[in-house]
């Protein structure tokens, strides 16, 4: 990394999970706190350290009220609304917030959008063609896969599960959503799952791929719920893929190599 930018913000408390709204514009759901909007400064990054203040904080209203928000994800609804999907970890569902970005990102709907089969959801990811939304439910070991295809209600069964993970967090589709990744909490490893003609049913990982090294991953592994990978992202080339955990802050790993049984995996070397 040859430049960073370090934002501060009230806005920003324990945060555990964050997406971009546009590339000026942060979501950031805190396990301590609410959903909050924050802006990224302008200009070149040049190793400045900013404070700013949030644009918005996402609360809720009565059973869609936000509590303890672990992971979050954006979908731009067609009529230029935005909707935050959250996952509220101890009150086991995924609430919707809609927000409105003419009015200063106002909140002009809350409602609970997921509720079964989910225990502890950590993590969420939203396919691009925006059929399938998958949420890692850490007390199950598995990730729901819910269609887009009929309303969505709490008591909407997922359509697909993708199993053995031991303790699944952050995930992540590929641009053309045949692939999905998903982070291991209780294990040194991504798992890759393949689409094939839909994400309905029951799958097994097409393939693991190693991304933490076992000194690292002992050192994490104070129970077994904890040493593995947390947050991951895929860049917008659809090339690297972004790994991060408390005993290993940031790698990066070629996506080809994540998803082609062919390649071996080894985090990407210092750019000259």
């Amino acid at each position: 990394m040859d430049d960073f930018l370090e934002v501060t913000s009230g806005g920003i408390g324990l945060v555990h999970g964050l997406d971009f709204i546009d590339d000026q514009t942060l979501v950031i759901a805190n396990r301590d706190g609410h959903v909050s909007v924050v802006p990224l400064p302008t200009g070149e990054m040049a190793g400045r350290r900013m404070h700013v203040a949030p644009v918005a904080e996402v609360r809720g209203r009565f059973l869609s009220r936000t509590k303890s928000p672990g992971s979050v994800g954006v979908r731009r609804d067609a009529d230029g609304l935005i909707s935050l999907l959250v996952c509220n970890n101890y009150t086991h569902h995924v609430s919707r917030h809609v927000l409105d970005p003419q009015a200063g990102y106002r909140v002009v709907a809350n409602s609970v959008v997921l509720r079964r089969s989910l225990r502890i959801p950590d993590g969420i990811a939203l396919s691009h063609d925006g059929e399938w939304i998958a949420v890692s439910s850490h007390g199950t070991h598995d990730v729901k896969m819910f269609s887009t295809g009929g309303k969505l209600r709490p008591w909407s069964a997922p359509a697909g599960t993708l199993r053995q993970a031991n303790y699944p967090h952050g995930l992540r589709f590929s641009s053309d959503d045949q692939h999905m990744l998903v982070a291991d909490a209780g294990a040194p490893v991504i798992h890759v799952y393949h689409r094939g003609l839909g994400w309905g049913g029951k799958r097994s990982p097409e393939r693991s791929v190693v991304v933490l090294d076992e000194e690292a991953f002992a050192r994490g592994r104070y129970n077994e719920q904890e040493g593995g990978p947390k947050g991951i992202d895929i860049d917008r080339t659809n090339r690297v893929l972004a790994v991060t955990c408390e005993e290993q802050s940031l790698a990066f790993f070629s996506l080809k190599c994540m998803i082609d049984p062919i390649e071996t995996c080894a985090p990407l070397p210092p750019a000259d």
